[in-house]
């Protein structure tokens, strides 16, 4: 069983540099690796900063991928330092040279010969990255640091960000690619985008329960001792009999919601639960603010 005592430290390693510094090389490998593995030898667009880098390598001679790809990220880097911090900056700095380089040397085409297989593929691959760079304190660059400066400023959903930032991308793909490739990627851009949200919500869901019974105190104390959960007790009224009650709201992982369960109905086999998603919580006992 997970003590509160690891948990903390776990949150503290997640603030660290190397930690910090193995997702985003993680991510930045994969997101390399979809580019040049399997989006390349297909004539895909991959979205992002890097979909970009292949379009603008497709329409001009000259330069490389990697090379456009770290040229059209200095602007963005700029807007990086200036509305996010400088934390972020040199994070997603080093995502942006690792990804540069991994995109140059990787020298592997994946054996894929249906299209759609690669479109789904890649898409996944490329959305892991991208989800598990944006896990850490930093990114790949490009585009996630719009992403993140719309998270920020506005709450924007990253995946959302990325799929409208992508399609954008690809409409100016029509005035240079097969109409078909273009097609594919716009499809690939939906994987890509469910794939940064999956990987994104996989380990930081919370689940908010409002436990109503009779015995309130007795399943907040069970909270308390069994789960190391805090809990609140909310002042409510039974809208059919006008009678006062008293709700235990508290918020558990999702490997908790069982354990939950075993406390609350082994006091009161009557009692009524809702559990709802609680992706964002901040907060003692969880997850600190995250502050690029």
């Amino acid at each position: 069983m997970i003590t509160p005592a690891m948990e903390e430290r776990f949150r503290k390693i997640t603030f660290g540099v190397p930690w910090n510094i193995a997702l985003i090389t993680v991510g930045s490998w994969l997101v390399a690796f979809a580019v040049k593995a399997i989006a390349i030898p297909h004539g895909l667009l991959t979205g992002g900063m890097s979909g970009l880098a292949l379009l603008f390598y497709y329409a001009f001679d000259g330069l490389t991928t990697g090379q456009w790809y770290f040229l059209l990220n200095v602007p963005v880097f700029v807007l990086g330092w200036v509305f996010v911090g400088r934390r972020f900056f040199f994070y997603s700095l080093y995502g942006m040279a690792v990804s540069a380089v991994f995109i140059d040397f990787i020298d592997y085409t994946m054996p894929i010969d249906d299209v759609w297989l690669a479109v789904l593929v890649c898409g996944g691959i490329l959305g892991a990255g991208v989800g598990i760079s944006l896990r850490s304190l930093g990114s790949t660059g490009g585009s996630d640091i719009l992403a993140v400066i719309g998270k920020q400023r506005f709450n924007l959903s990253m995946g959302a960000f990325e799929f409208w930032f992508n399609f954008l991308q690809f409409l100016a793909g029509f005035l240079f690619m097969n109409t078909n490739v273009v097609l594919y990627s716009i499809a690939m851009a939906f994987v890509i985008a469910v794939a940064i949200e999956y990987v994104m919500n996989m380990f930081g869901e919370r689940k908010m329960v409002m436990i109503i019974s009779d015995k309130p105190q007795e399943i907040m104390q069970g909270i308390f001792d069994r789960l190391d959960r805090g809990a609140t007790i909310l002042d409510g009224r039974g809208g059919w009999t006008g009678e006062k009650k008293e709700i235990v709201m508290t918020m558990v992982t999702n490997v908790q919601v069982k354990q939950l369960e075993e406390v609350v109905y082994s006091v009161d086999p009557e009692a009524f639960t809702i559990t709802g998603s609680g992706f964002h919580v901040v907060g003692s006992g969880f997850s600190s603010r995250k502050l690029y």
